[in-house]
C-alpha cells in the first residue's frame, strides 16, 4: 500500500503583519500582507507604481534588521517623475489595502499589441493549477493568489492576504528573474478591481483573468489600455471584456 501524502495543518487565521518601505530615506507605502516574497513585493510595487522599469533601475536595496521593512535608494529623477504623475490617492476596495494611487484614464498606458488568445479549457486548467499550488490556501482559504502564464504553463506565482499584494509580488518575481511582464496574461483569484487594472496596464499584460468578475472602473481602465479582461474565466461561459475595435 502506498504512503499518502500528508496534507498541511488547517490553520484558523492567516497571517498579516505590516512592512514599510522608504524610497531615497522618505516613507511610501505600509503593507499590511503575508510576510514572505518581501523582496519581491518591494520590486513589483515599486514597478507598479513606475518607479522602476527594470531591476537596473533599482540602486540599492536593504531589509532593516529590526523590524520587516526595506529601504531604496532610486535615482532622484525617477522618484520626481512618480511624484509628477497626476494621481489621486484612494480608499482601495482591495483586501489588505487601505489606500492606494489611482492615475486618471488620459494617463493610463496604452497597448497596441494583439491581446492573448487562449481557450476556455486551457483557462480552467491554469486556473487549476493556480489552486493547486496554494498551500496558504489550503491552510487557511482565507488568502488571494496570483500568477503569471504564458497561456501554457505558470511562470511566477504568489499568494498574500491582499490580491494587490500577490500581484505586486509576482510582477517584482519576473523582473527578479529577467522577464518582463508584457504580452503575458495575469491570473488573480479575486475581484479585478480599478486599481488592479492600473497595474497591469502599467505592467502591459495582455489580459487580467479571474473566476470572479471586474469592477466597472477596471472596464473603463481596461479599455483605455487595451486589455483584456476575463470574468468568470472557469466558468461555463466566461465574460471577455474586449478593448475597443480588437474583435
Amino acid at each position: 500500500m502506498s504512503e499518502e501524502t500528508p496534507h498541511a495543518p488547517e490553520l484558523d487565521a492567516v497571517e498579516e503583519t505590516p512592512v514599510w518601505l522608504e524610497v531615497n530615506e522618505v516613507p511610501v507605502v505600509t503593507w499590511m500582507c503575508t510576510p514572505d516574497q518581501l523582496d519581491s513585493l518591494v520590486i513589483g510595487w515599486l514597478f507598479g507604481e513606475g518607479y522602476i522599469e527594470s531591476m537596473a533601475d533599482l540602486r540599492r536595496m536593504r531589509p532593516c534588521t529590526r523590524e520587516l521593512g526595506f529601504w531604496v535608494e532610486l535615482e532622484p529623477e525617477r522618484v520626481a517623475s512618480v511624484d509628477g504623475m497626476s494621481r489621486r490617492r484612494i480608499l482601495a476596495s482591495g483586501c489588505g489595502s487601505v489606500t492606494a494611487f489611482l492615475g486618471s484614464i488620459p494617463d493610463v498606458p496604452r497597448r497596441e499589441a494583439r491581446p492573448l488568445s487562449i481557450e476556455t479549457p486551457a483557462m480552467r486548467a491554469l486556473f487549476k493549477e493556480l489552486f493547486a499550488r496554494g498551500e496558504r490556501y489550503h491552510q487557511t482559504g482565507g488568502v488571494h493568489a496570483a500568477a503569471l502564464t504564458d497561456g501554457t504553463s505558470l511562470l511566477f506565482h504568489a499568494e498574500d492576504i491582499g490580491r494587490h499584494n500577490a500581484v505586486d509580488k509576482v510582477m517584482g518575481m519576473a523582473l527578479q528573474e529577467g522577464t518582463s511582464p508584457a504580452g503575458l496574461l495575469l491570473l488573480v483569484t479575486g475581484r479585478i478591481s480599478g486599481e488592479l487594472a492600473f497595474k497591469g496596464a502599467r505592467a502591459g499584460v495582455a489580459a487580467i483573468a479571474t473566476p470572479s468578475v471586474p469592477s466597472t472602473v477596471a472596464v473603463e481602465i481596461a479599455h483605455a489600455a487595451g486589455l483584456l479582461l476575463v470574468g468568470r474565466a472557469v466558468s461555463g461561459a466566461p465574460q471577455l471584456h474586449h478593448p475597443p475595435g480588437s474583435r
